[in-house]
């Protein structure tokens, strides 16, 4: 896929990703809905608001195409619904896909229920700590585990590692510090590794992360 240099509208967003009308109508809904909790729950940067469709919705729809054919979909600390509610509506046509949001913040919980209500989207919400979840068996072998700006690698490789089967891959969203990140996690951790450009910046990185495994003869 080529980078675009705006992703501003719903338009500009069903060009870059060709999706259906009933698949951005859904989006939209989706922001409409975020706008109106945010006033009593803080789901994204204030500061943010203004550039939804490139900031939060094109990061997050980006992550489909890297994963195509998974039908299992694990969201480490979903907040304000990205990448995983964004994934849901889009693979909402699609037989037999599931997206599970694991989400310790019972407000933020309840926004992520309404939209996926409002949406239909397939998406299973998990109001708990990633611990708990990963002890009760949430989602085991997930196809995909993804992440966005909840923690360094190192702890996400921590969190994630529960949900893995032998073809799982992780995909996490990272900004600039992202090369430090994966040095640092390579001192516990050994693991396959691709790097893709994200779309929505230009410091934006994309870490797909497969067969970990912690490093017993490195730093623990």
């Amino acid at each position: 896929m080529q980078r675009p240099a705006k992703i501003e509208t719903a338009a500009d967003f069903a060009r870059t990703f060709s999706v259906s009308h009933e698949t951005v109508e859904k989006l939209e809904l989706y922001e409409r809905l975020l706008i109106k909790w945010q006033k009593a729950v803080n789901l994204v940067a204030p500061a943010t608001i203004s550039l939804l469709w490139q900031r939060h919705f094109a990061d997050s729809a980006q992550l489909v195409k890297l994963a195509p054919g998974a039908k299992t979909w694990v969201d480490l600390g979903s907040g304000g619904g990205f990448p995983a509610l964004v994934i849901a509506i889009m693979l909402a046509n699609q037989r037999e896909c599931e997206v599970h949001l694991i989400e310790s913040n019972a407000r933020k919980c309840a926004f992520l229920s309404e939209v996926a209500r409002q949406t239909g989207a397939p998406a299973h919400v998990h109001n708990m700590r990633i611990a708990d979840a990963a002890a009760k068996g949430v989602a085991q072998a997930a196809d995909v585990v993804t992440a966005r700006a909840l923690a360094p690698l190192d702890t996400l490789m921590e969190l994630a590692l529960p949900f893995f089967g032998v073809a799982s891959v992780a995909l996490f969203l990272k900004g600039r510090e992202a090369g430090v990140e994966v040095a640092d996690a390579r001192k516990r951790w050994i693991f396959d590794l691709k790097i893709h450009p994200s779309i929505s910046g230009t410091e934006g990185q994309i870490l797909e992360i497969g067969k970990p495994m912690l490093n017993q003869g490195g730093e623990q």
